[in-house]
């Protein structure tokens, strides 16, 4: 599936216990801790003045608080909770530590009993954020590390490239591949 050319926002959620020791969250639903919140906060008050006027949020609550805080932040309320958007499903690799399998996962040579096969991740992201993209914009999309990787995929960009937490960043179409740029943070 192709991306619209449209460009849009996207703010991978703020840092969890998880994040901090390296394990794979996927789709168990971990809360932001204190640094996320704080990270939230401070991705929030870099996107004043950004123009956004749709904001869309995968449903996992570390998505959902950090999308909250940009609302709050914009005076926006957030438009939908889309379930496409959830981070994969790492199966037996929830709360793991990081391996050494993710390139090949993302090759599509080996996928982890459990876990949702790269290629089906691609095709659900790319639904998503068509759907984020078709709403009023400038869209900002909030969710996950795995899910940018396959943004990224799509994008033409080189995908194993990790997403800092809550880090805003402007995915701009040029061409056969996206143009990145990130947001300063105060």
């Amino acid at each position: 599936m192709r991306l619209n050319p449209i460009p849009f926002w996207f703010l991978r959620h703020g840092e969890t216990d998880w994040n901090a020791q390296g394990l794979s969250q996927g789709q168990t639903d971990i809360p932001l801790n204190a640094i996320g919140r704080a990270q939230a906060e401070r991705a929030a008050q870099a996107l004043r003045g950004k123009g956004i006027a749709t904001i869309v949020t995968s449903p996992l609550s570390r998505a959902r608080e950090t999308a909250e805080a940009v609302a709050r932040a914009l005076s926006l309320p957030i438009a939908a909770e889309d379930p496409e958007l959830m981070e994969v499903r790492f199966g037996e690799q929830e709360g793991q530590p990081m391996g050494d399998w993710y390139d090949d996962w993302i090759a599509g040579t080996l996928t982890p009993p459990g876990c949702e096969p790269f290629a089906e991740l691609r095709a659900r992201t790319a639904r998503a954020i068509n759907r984020a993209t078709a709403r009023p914009g400038p869209v900002l999309v909030v969710a996950h590390g795995a899910l940018f990787r396959a943004f990224r995929w799509e994008a033409g960009l080189e995908p194993n490239i990790r997403t800092p937490n809550a880090l805003p960043l402007w995915c701009e179409p040029q061409g056969a591949a996206w143009a990145l740029h990130h947001a300063d943070l105060p």
